[in-house]
């Protein structure tokens, strides 16, 4: 997937921003939609994720500037992925607030988040440099000015956002991580894991606990893929510590706790 610039916010003929009543008009501008719109959408600034794409000629990528807004609204109005993607596609305001009304289809698919995320936690692992966060606090001013003139917003400032962006990726990572080698076990010694711990092999558990999660249970979910993970590891026995999953999931359970205990107060 290559990396472009969002170029296709022209607004069409058809537009079906041009076919609300005045009702609907006045409704939509006193909504966070119009402020969002204005203020927070066009100081997001597209380049410096130019390195999470390839640069080969390919598929063009999500609008990079819509995934981020995105991000950022969930967080604003407390909805999960799922809500999000539903929304966007039938809810006006989240397309003027995201610029994407004239749009013929909505870019955001039920694993473009996702992607997107990983495709950040992939660089910070890589580089140091956690591109969502630095990207989200430096919009502070514009999110702040937008909470002041909007009601029915969460008051969150731009790192706390940021904060819990970045914990729903940790979440994502520790999960596959789990998952991989739960997994595993249960291809080769299906008895040697309980239960419990074989809804790691349920693709269904992974939307439920990222895709429909809200970010205020992120941490005690943080916590209870932490705890299984490390039950799954001690269930190995030495059976699988040659393997890759194995290894990868020791690697992410180290430095989740290192994480952890950085954000202490």
């Amino acid at each position: 997937m290559s990396f472009a610039t969002n170029e296709n916010q022209q607004i069409s003929l058809y537009d079906p921003s041009f076919f609300l009543t005045d009702r609907e008009r006045r409704m939509l501008e006193k909504s966070w939609a119009v402020p969002f719109g204005e203020l927070v959408f066009p100081a997001i600034d597209e380049k410096p994720f130019a390195v999470l794409y390839s640069s080969k000629v390919s598929r063009p990528n999500t609008p990079v500037n819509v995934l981020v807004g995105a991000l950022i609204l969930k967080e604003l109005l407390g909805g999960t992925d799922d809500e999000l993607v539903e929304s966007l596609v039938f809810d006006i305001r989240y397309q003027v607030a995201l610029h994407t009304t004239s749009f013929k289809e909505q870019p955001l698919s039920d694993r473009s988040l996702s992607r997107f995320r990983a495709r950040n936690t992939a660089y910070e692992e890589k580089t140091g440099t956690d591109l969502l966060y630095e990207c989200v606090c430096s919009l502070k001013e514009e999110i702040a000015k937008v909470q002041e003139r909007c009601q029915g917003l969460k008051k969150l400032d731009a790192l706390t956002i940021a904060l819990n962006i970045k914990n729903l990726s940790r979440l994502e990572l520790l999960y596959s991580c789990t998952a991989n080698l739960a997994e595993k076990i249960a291809a080769s010694s299906p008895k040697l894991l309980p239960e419990e711990l074989l809804r790691y092999c349920d693709g269904e558990e992974k939307k439920r606990m990222i895709d429909r999660g809200r970010s205020e249970k992120t941490r005690g979910r943080i916590r209870k893929v932490t705890e299984d993970a490390r039950e799954i590891l001690a269930l190995c026995a030495g059976d699988y510590d040659d393997t890759s999953e194995y290894h990868l999931l020791l690697r992410i359970i180290k430095e989740q706790e290192a994480a952890s205990q950085r954000e202490e107060p």
